[in-house]
């Protein structure tokens, strides 16, 4: 018989590689009294989340509460996982703004994940909108089983 699972926190360290690892996101939003999740596919880089989207009703949403909290979890079995939620600012990038830079960095980190990201053999052609979140607050769990 085993016992009970150790949980404990993660270091901003552990929190950093497992955001690092991990590709697939939710990221939570609200508006008003609604609030919505959505997964995504994503790219942490120097306390940024890199993400794309299609133009729509989050993007008007987060127009009026840029505001976020997004999560990444690695989840082996039921005592077995780790856990991230990031806290923070969305912002929406643009390569006709003020920061042609941030959006070419963001479309070749995408393109680290999907090679076709943005081009004429994308797999979801209408995610053309960038954004990048950024990781205001980290906070992660873990729980592991004794044996």
């Amino acid at each position: 018989m085993t016992g009970a699972p150790v949980i404990r926190e993660l270091s901003r360290v552990e929190c950093d590689a497992l955001l690092a690892r991990n590709h697939i996101g939710r990221i939570a939003f609200s508006y008003r009294d609604k609030v919505d999740i959505e997964p995504l596919s994503y790219v942490y880089n120097e306390g940024w989340i890199y993400g794309r989207t299609s133009l729509g009703s989050k993007l008007r949403v987060l127009a009026h509460n840029r505001w976020v909290a997004f999560e990444t979890d690695d989840l082996r079995d039921m005592f077995d996982w780790e856990s991230v939620i990031v806290k923070g600012a969305l912002y929406r990038l643009d390569n006709s703004g003020s920061q042609p830079e941030v959006y070419a960095r963001a479309v070749e980190l995408l393109r680290t994940i999907i090679p076709a990201a943005l081009g004429a053999d994308d797999p979801t052609p209408d995610r053309t909108e960038l954004f990048r979140i950024h990781a205001d607050r980290v906070t992660g769990r873990m729980a592991r089983p004794i044996a």
